[in-house]
């Protein structure tokens, strides 16, 4: 991953993977991506460093509860005013077919 020596994923593990870890199988993940995205970039730079991406892994994998909650809030929290109205909620949730 982000290797010059990376020969990507067959289909047949991308379709494994698609099919045991997707939260939106049939949908276009796009959206959903750019928000996790989002919620990553602890500085607002649109880039996201290793550092940034080490510790969203750790506190959405193994973090203590309060701060799954509190990446939960910010993944929905979209324009980042500390609450979560009803189309943020949509605008994280809503599905488009492929």
């Amino acid at each position: 991953m982000g290797n010059s020596k990376s020969r990507g994923l067959s289909k047949e593990l991308l379709d494994d993977l698609k099919l045991n870890t997707s939260f939106f199988p049939d949908t276009d993940p796009k959206a959903y991506a750019q928000h996790v995205f989002r919620s990553f970039d602890s500085n607002s730079d649109g880039t996201l460093y290793l550092k940034e991406y080490i510790v969203a892994l750790h506190l959405t994998s193994s973090g203590k509860t309060m701060q799954k909650l509190e990446w939960a809030f910010a993944l929905y929290d979209v324009d980042r005013n500390s609450t979560i109205c009803k189309n943020e909620i949509q605008e994280i949730v809503k599905v488009k077919v492929k």
